[in-house]
C-alpha cells in the first residue's frame, strides 16, 4: 500500500518496480496488479503510451497524495502533466476520478492474478498488488500517515464507510455502531462457511500432536560415554566436546536418532563436531557434485541429499528459521523434531535475540547451544567474540530454561530431562545450554541422591573441605560453568594457605534457582492463611551462614538475579565490561574471577562478618598478587 507507519516506503521512488526487480532477478515469476478494471478503457485508448510514461514517471509519495486529494487535484497534477493525457479524461468526472480503484481493491483484478499464479508452472510467483492504506476510511484516515494512529471514527466518517461499501444500515443505526451480518442463505455466507468447514473449523486451532518419543533414560549407554556420567578417565577434554557426544549418541540411538536435528552456522570444525559430517552427512537438495578438497579425511565435508546436519553457512537467522521449523514440527506437522543449535555463544541472543523471543511465541521445542561461552574463555578474538551476557538475556524468556554446566555428566543430566519433559511429557519449553572450548578432566557423577535434583533445579554441594582451628563461619563457593574450578582451587588456596575450610557448590542455573522462588513467592503473596512455601534454594541454603561468594564467566547481574531470597553476605563476581585478546588466566585476574580473587571475597565476607581479622587483609592482598590500583573492569 505504498506507505509504512509514518510515511511512504519509498517516497522518492517506486517500491512495486524495486520488488519487481529482486523477485525476477531471483527467477521468480512476478504479476503485478496496479490498476484497477476502471482504469482498462483509458489504457486501451493509450495507443502512444502517454498515459502508462506519465504513470511510470510518478513517484510513490506523490501516488498517496492523490490518493487523498479530490478530482480537480489529480486532473491537473497526473493528467495534466500532458496535454494528450489530459484530454483522455475530459469525458471523466472529478468523483470518478477520486474514486477509481487501484488493482489491490480491484476483486476481478485480485482474482484473475490469483488464477495466474496458482496455473504459473517451473517457477514461484509473487503477486505485487498496489492498495491504499484505510481503504474506506475515507477522511478518517484513507491514505494518511496518521492511518495506522486512527482510534476511532467520527459519525460523519461512519457514514461515508457505510456508503462506500453499501451496508445496509440505515442513519438512525449507525449511531448504535451495529455489527452487520449478511443472511445466512446469502451467497457471502454461503461462501464463507464453505471454506471454514474446508479448511477445519469455524476457530483457528493450534493441533499439536499427541506424539510421545521414545526418549533414553539417563542410564541409557549413549550417556556412559566419556566425558559424561563416568567423567573423561584423567582426558582432558571441553563442555563442548561433551555436548558433540551427546548429539553423536542421539543420532545413533534406535528410537530417536531420526528425529534429532543437528544444525551449525558453519562453526562444526570449532565446536570440534565435525565428526557429524560422516556419521550423518549435511543437507543438500542436490547432493554434492563436486569432489571435496578433504575427500581423503575421515571427516570431510560430506553433502548429501539424505544428510541430517544443517550448515547454514554463517547465516544464524536462517539457522533460527531452521530451530522454528525443525522445534514447531509437532504443532504444524504432527511429530516430534529434536533441533540442536549450536553457535558461537557471542552470536545468539546478542544477534538474533528476536528471532529468540519468536521461536518462545511460537512454543518450539529444542536445545539452543551457546558454543564457546565465556568472556574470559573464549580468549583472543576481542570484545567482539566474548560472551559474558547470554544467561542474562535468557532469562527474559518465558518459556526457556537455561544452564550453565560444567561437567559432562551435569550436561547429560540436563539434556536427558530436556527430552523428557519436550518429548515424553509434552512440555512446551526449549532450553539454553552454554558450553565451553577449555579442556579440562571431567570427574564421575557423584553418587549421592541429591545430586541429579540439584542440577536440574540450579545448584547442588560439590566439595567441602574440613574448617580450620577456631573457624566459626565456613565461606560458601558458588561455581558456574568452567570457572566452577576457579571457586575449587580457591577453596585449596583457603584451606592450605588459611586453614579456613569451605563448601564449593555447583550453580547450574540461577535462573532456575529464580524462577522456582517467584513460583514459592507467588503462592504465598496469594494465600496468607497457609502455610508458607519454601523454594529450593532457601531450603538448601536454610542454616548455612556463609559467607556466600559468586563466580562465573558472566556479568554480575546473572547470579544476582537470586540475591532476594540469599541469605546476607552475598558477594557476586563477574565479567561485567568488555573483553579482551588475552590469555585465559590474565582475562580471569583482569575481571577478578580467578581463584585468588574468589578467595580474597570469601576473606573479606569473614572480616565483614567479625570471623577474620580484617587488619590482616592489605597484606594477604598483596599475599594474593592482587593489584588494589587496577583499573574497575567495568570501565576499562
Amino acid at each position: 500500500n505504498l506507505q509504512r507507519l509514518d510515511g511512504p516506503v519509498r517516497g522518492n521512488g517506486k517500491i512495486i518496480q524495486e520488488l519487481e526487480a529482486a523477485f525476477r532477478g531471483a527467477g521468480w515469476n512476478v504479476i503485478k496488479v496496479v490498476w484497477g478494471s476502471d482504469w482498462d478503457p483509458l489504457l486501451d485508448a493509450d495507443v502512444d503510451g502517454r498515459l502508462v510514461k506519465r504513470m511510470g514517471e510518478v513517484v510513490d509519495g506523490q501516488y498517496q497524495k492523490y490518493t487523498v486529494s479530490d478530482g480537480d487535484y489529480i486532473r491537473k497534477h497526473f493528467f495534466g502533466a500532458d496535454p494528450e493525457v489530459l484530454k483522455m479524461v475530459e469525458h471523466l468526472s472529478d468523483h470518478f476520478l477520486e474514486v477509481i480503484r487501484r488493482g489491490g481493491h480491484d476483486p476481478e483484478k485480485v482474482y484473475a492474478a490469483y488464477h495466474a499464479a496458482t496455473n504459473h508452472k517451473g517457477a514461484p510467483t509473487v503477486i505485487l498488488a498496489k492498495t491504499v492504506k484505510g481503504y474506506g476510511l475515507g477522511e478518517a484516515g484513507e491514505g494518511k500517515n496518521v492511518a495506522h494512529n486512527q482510534k476511532e471514527v467520527n459519525l460523519n466518517g461512519l457514514k461515508q464507510f457505510r456508503t462506500r461499501f453499501a451496508l445496509p444500515i440505515s442513519d438512525a443505526e449507525i449511531e448504535k455502531l451495529p455489527f452487520y451480518k449478511p443472511a445466512a442463505d446469502s451467497p457471502e455466507m454461503q461462501y464463507l462457511k464453505e471454506r471454514r468447514e474446508a479448511l477445519g473449523g469455524f476457530v483457528p486451532q493450534r493441533q499439536a500432536c499427541t506424539e510421545r518419543l521414545d526418549v533414553p533414560a539417563l542410564q541409557d549407554k549413549l550417556f556412559e560415554a566419556k566425558p559424561l556420567l563416568p567423567g573423561s578417565d584423567g582426558a582432558p577434554g571441553s563442555t563442548t566436546f561433551a555436548l558433540g557426544t551427546i548429539v553423536r549418541g542421539l543420532i545413533r540411538h534406535k528410537g530417536i536418532g531420526s528425529r534429532i536435528v543437528p544444525i551449525i552456522p558453519d562453526e562444526a570444525r570449532t565446536f570440534g563436531m565435525e565428526g557429524l559430517f560422516a556419521l550423518c552427512g549435511i543437507y543438500s537438495s542436490k547432493g554434492q557434485l563436486y569432489e571435496p578438497v578433504d575427500a581423503s579425511s575421515a571427516m570431510f565435508y560430506k553433502e548429501a541429499r539424505n544428510g541430517q546436519l544443517l550448515e547454514e553457512g554463517i547465516n544464524e537467522a536462517g539457522a533460527m528459521g531452521s530451530f522454528i521449523a525443525a522445534g514447531s514440527t509437532y504443532a504444524n506437522l504432527g511429530l516430534n523434531m529434536v533441533p540442536f543449535y549450536v553457535f558461537y555463544s557471542m552470536f545468539g541472543f546478542q544477534r538474533v535475540g528476536d528471532l529468540i523471543w519468536c521461536a518462545a511465541d511460537t512454543r518450539v521445542k529444542g536445545f539452543l547451544c551457546g558454543g564457546t561461552s565465556g568472556r574470559t574463555t573464549l580468549n583472543g578474538e576481542g570484545l567482539q567474540h566474548e560472551d559474558g551476557h547470554s544467561h542474562l538475556i535468557a532469562t527474559t524468556v518465558p518459556s526457556l530454561r537455561s544452564y550453565d554446566p560444567a561437567w559432562g555428566y551435569e550436561l547429560a543430566v540436563i539434556v536427558q530431562d530436556g527430552l523428557r519433559r519436550m518429548y515424553a511429557e509434552g512440555e512446551e519449553i526449549f532450553y539454553y545450554l552454554s558450553v565451553y572450548n577449555e579442556d579440562y578432566v571431567h570427574p564421575p557423577m557423584p553418587e549421592r541422591a541429591d545430586v541429579v535434583e540439584g542440577i536440574l533445579k540450579g545448584m547442588y554441594r560439590f566439595s567441602s573441605t574440613d574448617s580450620g582451628a577456631g573457624q566459626t563461619q565456613r565461606p560458601q563457593l558458588f561455581g558456574s560453568g568452567t570457572i566452577l574450578r576457579e571457586a575449587i582451587r580457591a577453596q585449596q588456596l583457603l584451606k592450605e594457605k588459611f586453614d579456613i575450610g569451605c563448601d564449593v557448590w555447583s550453580v547450574t542455573s540461577y535462573s532456575e534457582l529464580r524462577r522456582d522462588a517467584m513460583d514459592c513467592q507467588h503462592w504465598n503473596d496469594l494465600h496468607p492463611d497457609q502455610p508458607r512455601r519454601t523454594s529450593y534454594l532457601e531450603t538448601t541454603l536454610a542454616g548455612i551462614q556463609g559467607p556466600f561468594i559468586s563466580t562465573s564467566d558472566n556479568v554480575r547481574l546473572v547470579a544476582d538475579q537470586i540475591r532476594e531470597w540469599m541469605p546476607d553476605n552475598y558477594i557476586v563476581l563477574g565479567t561485567d565490561g568488555f573483553g579482551r585478546s588475552e590469555t585465559r588466566p590474565e582475562l580471569r585476574r583482569h575481571f577478578q574471577i580467578d581463584a585468588e580473587c574468589t578467595a580474597w571475597a570469601a576473606l573479606r565476607g569473614l572480616a565483614n562478618a567479625g570471623a577474620f581479622d580484617k587488619a590482616r587483609l592489605p597484606q594477604i592482598l598483596q599475599q594474593l598478587g592482587i593489584d588494589p590500583e587496577k583499573i574497575n573492569p567495568l570501565n576499562a
